[in-house]
């Protein structure tokens, strides 16, 4: 920095016009200058083909359908979804970066997402917890029985209490006043992990 430059003018601002907005119109005018040239040679392809056969058509109601088509096909390539990536294409040897893609839609998110948001609506309501998460983890309890040691709750409930542990049994047999705390919670599933 020299010595002349002073504060004045390191704060000074002054806009810079834009090279993009040049740019912006030559973009216009070229977009325009090529439909009228799709349009000019699409109509006259349209109507050499017409006469070919016989049909004469006016010119207007020509141009208006290649307008039309031209247009459609315009709006649908712009809403159209990105393209897949190719399969065929080599992954990069190494690491994985190890960041979660939390956009894209899997079975791990879903369900994470099943039991997130019913817990958090309900975290406070004791008459809500008691409707969507008690039998959630009940059908959790019963799904782990039948699997491991073919029984549900139903079906033999001394066995399948002995299984569950009291705790764990009368957890899921009588609701409490009160939605349990994230530590009892965490401990309830870990019971629910261990049958």
């Amino acid at each position: 920095m020299s010595e002349s430059t002073g504060l004045d003018d390191l704060f000074r601002f002054e806009e810079e016009p834009s090279a993009r907005s040049g740019r912006a119109r030559g973009g216009r005018v070229r977009w325009l200058f090529r439909l009228l040239l799709t349009t000019a040679g699409v109509t006259a392809v349209v109507l050499v083909g017409l006469r070919a056969v016989g049909l004469q058509l006016s010119i207007g109601i020509v141009v208006a359908g290649v307008l039309a088509v031209l247009t459609v096909r315009r709006v649908t390539a712009a809403l159209a979804p990105p393209p897949p990536p190719r399969s065929g294409t080599r992954t990069p040897a190494g690491e994985e970066p190890g960041a979660y893609n939390w956009a894209a839609r899997d079975a791990l998110r879903a369900a994470i997402n099943g039991w997130e948001r019913p817990l958090d609506w309900s975290s406070g309501n004791q008459e809500r917890f008691t409707e969507r998460i008690l039998p959630r983890l009940g059908e959790l309890a019963d799904e782990r029985l039948r699997q491991r040691h073919g029984l549900t709750r139903e079906a033999d409930p001394p066995r399948a209490r002995a299984l569950l542990g009291d705790p764990l049994w009368s957890f899921l047999e009588t609701p409490s006043r009160r939605p349990p705390s994230p530590r009892d919670l965490a401990a309830i599933v870990a019971e629910l992990e261990k049958i």
